[in-house]
Protein backbone atom coordinates (compact mmCIF):
# COMPACT_ATOMS: atom_id res chain seq x y z
CA UNK A 1 0.00 0.00 0.00
CA UNK A 2 1.41 3.23 -1.11
CA UNK A 3 2.01 5.74 2.17
CA UNK A 4 0.27 8.73 2.42
CA UNK A 5 2.65 11.02 1.37
CA UNK A 6 3.32 9.27 -2.36
CA UNK A 7 -0.61 9.03 -2.50
CA UNK A 8 -0.71 13.18 -1.98
CA UNK A 9 2.00 13.90 -4.55
CA UNK A 10 -0.19 11.65 -6.72
CA UNK A 11 -3.13 14.00 -5.97
CA UNK A 12 -1.11 16.76 -6.80
CA UNK A 13 -0.01 15.94 -10.37
CA UNK A 14 -3.49 14.52 -10.83
CA UNK A 15 -4.90 18.47 -9.94
CA UNK A 16 -2.48 19.68 -12.47
CA UNK A 17 -3.30 17.58 -15.30
CA UNK A 18 -7.25 18.22 -14.86
CA UNK A 19 -6.49 22.33 -14.12
CA UNK A 20 -4.81 21.91 -18.32
CA UNK A 21 -7.00 19.87 -19.35
CA UNK A 22 -10.21 22.11 -18.05
CA UNK A 23 -8.31 25.32 -19.26
CA UNK A 24 -7.74 23.34 -23.03
CA UNK A 25 -11.54 22.78 -22.79
CA UNK A 26 -12.61 26.28 -22.10
CA UNK A 27 -10.32 27.62 -25.03
CA UNK A 28 -11.91 24.51 -27.31
CA UNK A 29 -15.51 25.41 -26.77
CA UNK A 30 -14.37 29.82 -27.33
CA UNK A 31 -13.09 28.59 -30.74
CA UNK A 32 -15.46 25.89 -31.33
CA UNK A 33 -18.10 29.22 -30.97
CA UNK A 34 -16.68 30.77 -33.23
CA UNK A 35 -15.52 27.88 -35.58
CA UNK A 36 -19.54 27.47 -36.03
CA UNK A 37 -20.02 30.70 -37.24
CA UNK A 38 -17.40 30.49 -40.10
CA UNK A 39 -19.39 27.17 -40.99
CA UNK A 40 -22.73 28.72 -41.21
CA UNK A 41 -21.28 31.91 -42.65
CA UNK A 42 -19.99 29.88 -45.66
CA UNK A 43 -23.68 27.83 -46.15
CA UNK A 44 -25.28 30.51 -48.16
CA UNK A 45 -22.53 31.49 -50.66
CA UNK A 46 -22.52 27.85 -51.27
CA UNK A 47 -25.56 27.10 -51.08
CA UNK A 48 -26.14 30.14 -54.08
CA UNK A 49 -22.72 28.56 -56.05
CA UNK A 50 -24.71 25.25 -56.48
CA UNK A 51 -27.82 27.01 -57.39
CA UNK A 52 -26.72 28.95 -60.39
CA UNK A 53 -24.71 25.57 -61.73
CA UNK A 54 -27.36 23.41 -61.48
CA UNK A 55 -29.02 26.73 -63.26
CA UNK A 56 -26.33 26.58 -66.07
CA UNK A 57 -25.12 23.29 -66.41
CA UNK A 58 -25.90 21.21 -69.82
CA UNK A 59 -24.48 18.12 -70.86
CA UNK A 60 -22.38 19.09 -73.95
CA UNK A 61 -20.58 21.63 -71.51
CA UNK A 62 -18.41 18.59 -70.34
CA UNK A 63 -16.68 18.81 -73.89
CA UNK A 64 -15.86 22.41 -73.11
CA UNK A 65 -14.69 23.12 -69.89
CA UNK A 66 -11.77 20.54 -68.55
CA UNK A 67 -13.29 20.87 -65.13
CA UNK A 68 -16.51 19.26 -66.10
CA UNK A 69 -14.54 16.32 -68.18
CA UNK A 70 -15.45 12.89 -67.08
CA UNK A 71 -13.14 10.60 -67.85
CA UNK A 72 -13.76 7.33 -69.41
CA UNK A 73 -11.33 5.24 -67.33
CA UNK A 74 -9.75 6.49 -64.17
CA UNK A 75 -6.13 5.87 -64.06
CA UNK A 76 -4.37 8.45 -61.87
CA UNK A 77 -5.83 9.71 -58.02
CA UNK A 78 -4.85 12.67 -55.78
CA UNK A 79 -5.90 11.84 -52.55
CA UNK A 80 -5.84 15.06 -50.45
CA UNK A 81 -5.88 14.38 -46.33
CA UNK A 82 -6.66 16.95 -44.20
CA UNK A 83 -5.63 16.63 -40.38
CA UNK A 84 -5.23 18.78 -37.33
CA UNK A 85 -1.81 20.12 -37.18
CA UNK A 86 -2.39 19.46 -33.30
CA UNK A 87 -3.36 16.47 -31.38
CA UNK A 88 -5.08 16.11 -28.15
CA UNK A 89 -8.51 15.94 -29.66
CA UNK A 90 -9.46 11.74 -29.33
CA UNK A 91 -9.74 9.91 -32.13
CA UNK A 92 -10.40 12.84 -34.46
CA UNK A 93 -7.11 12.68 -36.81
CA UNK A 94 -6.90 8.53 -36.43
CA UNK A 95 -9.75 8.47 -38.04
CA UNK A 96 -9.80 10.74 -40.95
CA UNK A 97 -5.98 8.89 -41.15
CA UNK A 98 -7.32 5.60 -41.45
CA UNK A 99 -10.01 6.74 -43.89
CA UNK A 100 -7.25 7.84 -45.91
CA UNK A 101 -5.02 4.77 -45.60
CA UNK A 102 -7.96 2.59 -46.53
CA UNK A 103 -9.18 4.55 -49.88
CA UNK A 104 -5.67 4.17 -50.78
CA UNK A 105 -4.97 0.65 -50.38
CA UNK A 106 -8.63 0.47 -52.45
CA UNK A 107 -7.33 2.58 -55.08
CA UNK A 108 -4.31 0.51 -55.28
CA UNK A 109 -5.72 -2.54 -55.50
CA UNK A 110 -7.65 -1.24 -58.44
CA UNK A 111 -4.91 -0.60 -60.53
CA UNK A 112 -4.94 2.95 -60.09
CA UNK A 113 -1.58 5.66 -59.30
CA UNK A 114 -1.78 7.33 -56.51
CA UNK A 115 -1.00 10.31 -55.41
CA UNK A 116 -1.08 11.71 -51.72
CA UNK A 117 -1.52 15.39 -50.98
CA UNK A 118 -1.48 15.98 -46.92
CA UNK A 119 -2.70 19.18 -45.41
CA UNK A 120 -1.77 18.92 -41.58
CA UNK A 121 0.97 17.80 -39.24
CA UNK A 122 -0.41 14.65 -38.58
CA UNK A 123 -1.53 13.48 -41.48
CA UNK A 124 2.14 14.33 -43.35
CA UNK A 125 3.96 12.71 -40.16
CA UNK A 126 1.48 9.57 -40.37
CA UNK A 127 2.44 8.83 -43.76
CA UNK A 128 5.86 10.30 -43.90
CA UNK A 129 6.79 7.76 -40.92
CA UNK A 130 5.36 4.92 -42.85
CA UNK A 131 7.42 5.72 -45.99
CA UNK A 132 4.65 6.75 -48.19
CA UNK A 133 5.81 9.91 -50.41
CA UNK A 134 3.47 13.02 -50.38
CA UNK A 135 3.33 15.06 -53.18
CA UNK A 136 2.14 18.18 -50.99
CA UNK A 137 3.18 18.65 -47.69
CA UNK A 138 1.38 21.55 -46.26
CA UNK A 139 1.16 22.50 -42.74
CA UNK A 140 -0.13 26.16 -43.41
CA UNK A 141 -3.43 26.16 -42.62
CA UNK A 142 -4.37 27.15 -38.96
CA UNK A 143 -7.77 27.50 -37.22
CA UNK A 144 -8.92 29.93 -39.58
CA UNK A 145 -8.91 28.42 -42.70
CA UNK A 146 -9.22 31.59 -45.59
CA UNK A 147 -10.07 31.28 -49.34
CA UNK A 148 -6.52 31.87 -50.22
CA UNK A 149 -5.48 28.80 -48.52
CA UNK A 150 -8.06 26.48 -50.47
CA UNK A 151 -6.66 28.49 -53.40
CA UNK A 152 -3.24 27.85 -52.84
CA UNK A 153 -3.99 24.07 -52.50
CA UNK A 154 -6.28 23.59 -55.16
CA UNK A 155 -5.14 25.35 -57.77
CA UNK A 156 -2.22 23.17 -58.52
CA UNK A 157 -4.41 20.54 -58.42
CA UNK A 158 -7.09 22.06 -61.11
CA UNK A 159 -4.34 23.01 -63.62
CA UNK A 160 -3.26 19.32 -63.43
CA UNK A 161 -6.71 18.01 -64.05
CA UNK A 162 -7.49 20.80 -66.94
CA UNK A 163 -4.16 19.18 -68.92
CA UNK A 164 -5.08 15.40 -68.21
CA UNK A 165 -2.43 14.71 -66.19
CA UNK A 166 -4.97 13.46 -63.07
CA UNK A 167 -8.48 12.00 -63.92
CA UNK A 168 -9.80 12.47 -60.35
CA UNK A 169 -9.09 14.55 -57.00
CA UNK A 170 -10.78 13.02 -53.92
CA UNK A 171 -10.76 15.06 -50.52
CA UNK A 172 -10.38 13.09 -47.20
CA UNK A 173 -11.68 15.43 -44.08
CA UNK A 174 -14.05 15.05 -41.31
CA UNK A 175 -17.89 16.31 -41.78
CA UNK A 176 -19.12 18.53 -39.27
CA UNK A 177 -22.51 17.12 -38.34
CA UNK A 178 -22.30 18.37 -34.15
CA UNK A 179 -19.49 18.84 -32.03
CA UNK A 180 -20.12 15.24 -30.80
CA UNK A 181 -20.33 13.85 -34.30
CA UNK A 182 -17.46 14.73 -36.87
CA UNK A 183 -17.25 11.39 -38.74
CA UNK A 184 -14.14 11.44 -41.62
CA UNK A 185 -15.53 11.25 -45.34
CA UNK A 186 -14.15 10.85 -48.69
CA UNK A 187 -15.45 13.60 -51.20
CA UNK A 188 -14.93 13.87 -54.94
CA UNK A 189 -14.23 17.53 -55.87
CA UNK A 190 -12.82 16.88 -59.14
CA UNK A 191 -14.26 16.16 -61.79
CA UNK A 192 -16.93 18.46 -61.22
CA UNK A 193 -20.08 16.53 -61.16
CA UNK A 194 -23.10 17.61 -63.23
CA UNK A 195 -25.32 18.45 -60.06
CA UNK A 196 -28.94 17.07 -58.94
CA UNK A 197 -31.57 18.67 -60.52
CA UNK A 198 -29.37 20.49 -63.24
CA UNK A 199 -31.33 22.27 -65.43
CA UNK A 200 -30.64 23.21 -69.87
CA UNK A 201 -29.13 26.32 -70.14
CA UNK A 202 -31.54 27.27 -72.69
CA UNK A 203 -34.04 27.62 -70.42
CA UNK A 204 -32.35 30.98 -69.56
CA UNK A 205 -31.94 34.18 -71.39
CA UNK A 206 -28.75 35.14 -70.05
CA UNK A 207 -25.92 37.91 -70.74
CA UNK A 208 -23.08 37.09 -70.87
CA UNK A 209 -24.38 33.76 -71.92
CA UNK A 210 -24.09 30.58 -69.82
CA UNK A 211 -20.33 29.96 -71.14
CA UNK A 212 -19.08 32.79 -69.89
CA UNK A 213 -20.39 32.55 -66.77
CA UNK A 214 -19.26 29.19 -65.98
CA UNK A 215 -15.89 30.01 -67.24
CA UNK A 216 -15.78 32.64 -64.64
CA UNK A 217 -17.97 30.59 -62.34
CA UNK A 218 -16.75 27.20 -61.87
CA UNK A 219 -12.86 27.82 -60.71
CA UNK A 220 -15.37 29.50 -57.59
CA UNK A 221 -17.11 26.46 -57.14
CA UNK A 222 -13.91 24.13 -57.15
CA UNK A 223 -12.37 26.27 -54.31
CA UNK A 224 -15.39 27.52 -52.68
CA UNK A 225 -16.31 23.55 -52.11
CA UNK A 226 -12.40 23.22 -50.76
CA UNK A 227 -12.94 26.01 -48.79
CA UNK A 228 -16.25 24.57 -46.66
CA UNK A 229 -14.38 21.49 -46.13
CA UNK A 230 -11.67 23.11 -44.71
CA UNK A 231 -14.05 25.01 -42.27
CA UNK A 232 -15.57 22.17 -41.62
CA UNK A 233 -12.51 19.94 -40.61
CA UNK A 234 -11.54 23.10 -38.39
CA UNK A 235 -14.89 22.80 -36.79
CA UNK A 236 -15.04 19.42 -36.49
CA UNK A 237 -11.66 19.54 -35.29
CA UNK A 238 -12.67 21.95 -32.09
CA UNK A 239 -15.61 19.77 -31.14
CA UNK A 240 -13.09 16.59 -30.97
CA UNK A 241 -10.93 18.51 -29.02
CA UNK A 242 -13.72 19.57 -26.07
CA UNK A 243 -15.22 16.60 -25.95
CA UNK A 244 -11.73 15.07 -24.90
CA UNK A 245 -10.44 17.89 -22.71
CA UNK A 246 -14.06 17.35 -20.99
CA UNK A 247 -13.65 13.30 -20.86
CA UNK A 248 -10.03 13.82 -19.54
CA UNK A 249 -11.00 16.90 -17.48
CA UNK A 250 -14.34 13.98 -15.84
CA UNK A 251 -11.83 11.03 -15.57
CA UNK A 252 -9.08 13.06 -13.38
CA UNK A 253 -11.84 14.18 -10.89
CA UNK A 254 -13.11 10.67 -10.57
CA UNK A 255 -9.54 9.64 -10.13
CA UNK A 256 -9.00 12.38 -7.88
CA UNK A 257 -11.80 10.95 -5.72
CA UNK A 258 -10.66 7.30 -5.93
CA UNK A 259 -6.67 9.15 -4.87
CA UNK A 260 -8.59 11.32 -1.96
CA UNK A 261 -9.88 7.99 -0.10
CA UNK A 262 -6.49 6.03 -0.55
CA UNK A 263 -5.05 9.06 0.89
CA UNK A 264 -7.27 9.15 4.17
CA UNK A 265 -6.84 5.63 4.40
CA UNK A 266 -3.60 5.74 4.59
CA UNK A 267 -3.34 8.53 6.61
CA UNK A 268 -5.19 7.07 8.97
CA UNK A 269 -2.98 4.14 9.15
CA UNK A 270 -0.26 5.82 9.65
CA UNK A 271 -2.19 7.51 12.98
CA UNK A 272 -3.20 4.48 14.13
CA UNK A 273 0.51 2.99 14.04
CA UNK A 274 1.48 6.06 15.92
CA UNK A 275 -1.08 5.93 18.74
CA UNK A 276 -0.06 2.03 19.22
CA UNK A 277 3.41 3.06 19.08
CA UNK A 278 2.84 5.88 21.66
CA UNK A 279 0.61 3.15 23.90
CA UNK A 280 3.28 0.55 23.79
CA UNK A 281 5.89 2.98 24.85
CA UNK A 282 3.79 4.67 27.96
CA UNK A 283 3.44 0.82 28.96
CA UNK A 284 7.07 -0.19 28.60
CA UNK A 285 7.88 3.28 31.15
CA UNK A 286 5.40 2.27 33.26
Amino acid sequence: MQSAKEVKRRIKSVENTRQITKTMEMVATSKLKKATDRVRAAEPYSDALGTIVRSLYAPEFAEEFPMLRQPDEVRKVAVLVVTANRGLCGGFNAGIIREARLLREDLLAKGREVELHGVGKKGIAFFKFRKVSLALQNMDVGDVPTVEDAEDIIQPLRIRFEAGELDQVLLVSAEYRSALSTPPRVMEILPIRPPEGAQPADTYILSPGSRVILNRLLPAYLRNTLYKALVENAAAEQGARRTAMKNATDNAGDMLETLTRNYNRARQGQITQEISEIVGGAEGLA
